[in-house]
């Protein structure tokens, strides 16, 4: 068996800049998390949404608990999930954008099902019930139920590589 401090000289040791190098490469769908918070709505940007489980209709995705939509995920019973279209990289950017006001116009958004902000012009939209948080290093896991949603939007998928947000290619 060949010891890690064997391949070091081959490979970077592991670490968040590598981490985050390998994950430049890795191409992953974009969506805008949202909650209601004390103060109003809250959202970020995510391209960690993963399906889970059919039956139950689960879902997951990662925040850190450092973010400024930390605290109100973190207390909220549901949150509203959306996925973005090619069409929507300044809405992304301006989920992403620490200090941005968010729900401010241009942003499009509404309440919805059981208090939860929903944005307009998505290519799918879910309403969930947080079912876990499981801790993840700097981060937490959130564990959500699918209770609503619809998935009428048109167009392509909006993609995060390469740390720039992109499009599909023929």
């Amino acid at each position: 068996m060949t010891a890690l401090s064997d391949l070091a000289g081959a490979h970077r040791l592991a670490g968040p800049d590598l981490l985050r190098s390998v994950f430049r490469r890795h191409a992953a769908g974009v969506a805008v998390i949202t909650a209601r918070g004390g103060d109003g709505p809250v959202g970020f940007t995510a391209t960690s949404l993963t399906s889970v489980s059919a039956e139950p209709p689960l879902l997951s995705f990662g925040i850190g608990t450092g973010s400024s939509s930390w605290p109100a995920v973190s207390r909220a019973e549901h949150v509203g999930v959306h996925v973005l279209g090619e069409h929507q990289r300044e809405l992304a950017a301006t989920f992403a954008r620490s200090g941005a006001d968010r729900f401010a116009p241009p942003t499009v958004w509404r309440d919805g099902a059981e208090g939860v902000p929903v944005l307009d012009g998505v290519l799918a939209r879910l309403v969930c019930r947080v079912v876990g948080r499981v801790p993840a290093g700097d981060h937490r896991i959130v564990l959500a139920e699918v209770l609503l949603g619809d998935a009428e939007g048109s167009g392509r998928p909006l993609l995060y590589h390469q740390g720039r947000f992109t499009g599909l290619r023929d």
